[in-house]
């Protein structure tokens, strides 16, 4: 991924990669060409004027001044999803721009200089001759996107990942969809990436040849004419991979997908919770200092609670779920175990004689163990999340079943609790579940990737830091009536 500049714009600061990187400076603000008092100064042109991500581009300029100091500057934007108060509002883009090259004209006004495309959103980018506040002259430069699969064969399960560069940030050009053996996968974002996606999705199917594809999908599910549409030059790509034959690989086990880091916890408030986050069931202990040597006291949990479909909203309510005695100096532990309640933040709750002291949990989600990991076709096969969340980016888990999308569950009604029934169905041999994190709903039409698997959730998910979770069952034999029997 990239890595953080010094370089300066006042419109804007993003990263750049080391290959790249210009020595710390401040440039003055970016002017738009309607500001650029005189218009063009000089020309610029680049070659070659598309590539993707780390090719050398020749960057000649002629016209300028003699023995001038230029600036040669990329413009890009910054991606942030517009999240809170547990709804979704979409994605939002702001200019940015950095520094690619220093430029000194030599005496007849040129200049010569290569600079290394960046790791960043694909498509259209301009890239400016800039000196201090003043924009010279710019050209247009095309970033194209790649993709790569591996390993190129392998067994069943083993994990295929998925390296994606130069997706863009426009309309048309965002929202990219996976397509395995023409069975619709999940959809891929990188909003806050700057176009670059890292994945991973499990090697499903008989052995032999497989194919994956990466299409477009502005409206949930990937548009298969392109050709037809008004921007009709999107690039589609395919890759091949055989299955072989030999042992699958298996999920790791339920216990181990639990997550173990949150990438921002919340802050810790006057009560101290050990451990800050934890699935359901998980013995805590909270600390507080500061209260009345030998009074009793009670320790209150806060939960969402209200109804997605009658539209009443959501309020929060309470209810003790500890009780103990402050000591002689007025610290005070109180010893439970994490509630079977929504994933996410909790707040914890003192009432000291009518001041309430505060702290923060976390329930993460995690699986419980299957009852049955192999049978005939057409045996039942379910599973069990706790803690699922709330928020409309966190109340769903979309189901995937060998990289085929088939249905979500919600957990909103349950208090975190999604139970999932299915059947063991497939031809002999090894079939592979995932379960994914998505968005449930929103305030966003274009594009509208709601309700669908977000292949990309590890790294992009709009706000909460969630967990995928994968299962695998092993069928035995055909049903009967296909076995001839």
């Amino acid at each position: 991924m990239r890595t953080f500049a010094a370089t300066t714009l006042a419109i804007s600061v993003i990263a750049l990669p080391a290959s790249v990187r210009a020595d710390p400076a401040t440039l003055g603000p970016a002017a738009t060409m309607a500001e650029a008092s005189g218009g063009y100064v000089g020309k610029l042109s680049l070659a070659p004027n598309h590539a993707p991500v780390g090719e050398v581009v020749h960057a000649r300029g002629s016209g300028f001044r003699a023995n001038e100091k230029l600036d040669l500057v990329w413009r890009t934007v910054e991606g942030s999803w517009k999240v809170g108060n547990g709804e979704y509002h979409g994605r939002e883009y702001k200019p940015a721009a950095f520094r690619v090259a220093e430029v000194a004209t030599d005496a007849a006004g040129a200049f010569d200089v290569s600079f290394a495309t960046p790791e960043d959103f694909g498509f259209a980018h301009d890239v400016v001759v800039q000196q201090g506040g003043r924009l010279l002259t710019q050209a247009n430069f095309n970033l194209d996107m790649t993709w790569e699969i591996s390993p190129k064969n392998a067994p069943a399960g083993t994990p295929l990942t998925i390296d994606i560069k130069g997706i863009g940030w426009r309309e048309l050009e965002s929202s990219w969809d996976l397509v395995y053996d023409n069975m619709f996968t999940g959809w891929i974002s990188t909003v806050t990436t700057h176009g670059s996606a890292h994945f991973t999705i499990p090697a499903t199917g008989a052995t032999g040849r497989h194919t994956v594809k990466l299409i477009h999908g502005e409206f949930t599910f990937p548009y298969l004419n392109p050709q037809q549409n008004p921007v009709p030059d999107r690039p589609r790509f395919e890759t091949a991979f055989d299955l072989v034959a030999g042992p699958p690989v298996s999920p790791p086990p339920v216990e181990a997908q639990t997550q173990r880091k949150i990438k921002n916890p919340p802050p810790p408030g006057a009560v101290v919770i050990e451990p800050a986050f934890a699935p359901v069931g998980a013995p805590l202990v909270a600390r507080a200092k500061g209260l009345t040597p030998g009074k009793a006291y009670k320790l209150a949990f806060g939960t969402m609670t209200g109804n997605r479909v009658g539209g009443g909203g959501f309020d929060e309510a309470t209810r003790d779920i500890a009780e103990s005695t402050a000591d002689s100096h007025g610290d005070i532990a109180f010893k439970f175990d994490a509630p079977d309640d929504l994933g996410g933040a909790h707040r914890i709750s003192i009432d000291d004689a009518g001041k309430t002291i505060e702290g923060v949990f976390t329930i993460v989600s995690n699986a419980l163990p299957v009852a049955a990991t192999s049978g005939s076709a057409g045996a039942p096969f379910s599973f069990h999340l706790k803690g699922v969340g709330w928020t409309e980016t966190a109340n769903i888990y979309t189901i995937v079943i060998d990289n085929n999308y088939v249905g979500y569950a919600c957990a909103f009604n349950s208090q975190g609790d999604v139970e999932v029934f299915l059947n063991m169905e497939g031809a002999p041999g090894w079939h592979f579940i995932d379960a994914y994190p998505a968005i449930y709903k929103g305030q966003e039409t274009r594009p509208n990737n709601f309700r669908i698997p977000q292949l990309t959730y590890a790294e992009d998910h709009p706000a909460e830091d969630l967990p995928a979770f994968h299962f695998a069952y092993e069928v035995k034999e055909e049903h009967a009536s296909a076995a001839g029997r």
